[in-house]
């Protein structure tokens, strides 16, 4: 293995780090969020709620298949971290319009930037 394929290497498992991280942190931000949004209350604070679980969810697979030891194929991994980074993008819209949701938000934010760092490695 050459000097170059190696760092490209390196970069690429620490794109992977990174984005599994990432995901992580939102998957906790979003999880919070959720929890305190009103069960019953208005419209809003259902579709907080459940963006807030879906995002969760999604983010917590993004992360466990980034974590796994074993290859996955470049196609499952795409689709993934891709889905990952449109989940976070519509959620962090939705909390935008929710006063108090800013650190929700950028977690969010921040996930689809690192999804979107490790799908460039990915192409």
């Amino acid at each position: 293995m050459s000097v170059t394929e190696l760092q490209e290497l390196v970069r690429f498992l620490e794109d992977r780090f990174a984005c599994a991280q990432a995901c992580t942190e939102c998957a906790r931000a979003c999880a919070l969020r959720a929890s305190l949004a009103d069960i019953d209350g208005p419209e809003d604070q259902q579709l907080i709620r459940r963006k807030g679980i879906l995002c969760t969810e999604v983010c917590d697979a993004t992360c466990r298949l980034l974590a796994e030891q074993v290859t996955q194929s470049e196609d499952t991994m795409r689709s993934q971290v891709e889905w990952c980074r449109t989940v976070c993008l519509e959620t962090a819209h939705v909390f935008d319009l929710v006063p108090d949701s800013e650190g929700s938000a950028q977690a969010c934010r921040d996930c689809a930037r690192a999804c979107t760092e490790f799908l460039a490695r990915l192409r």
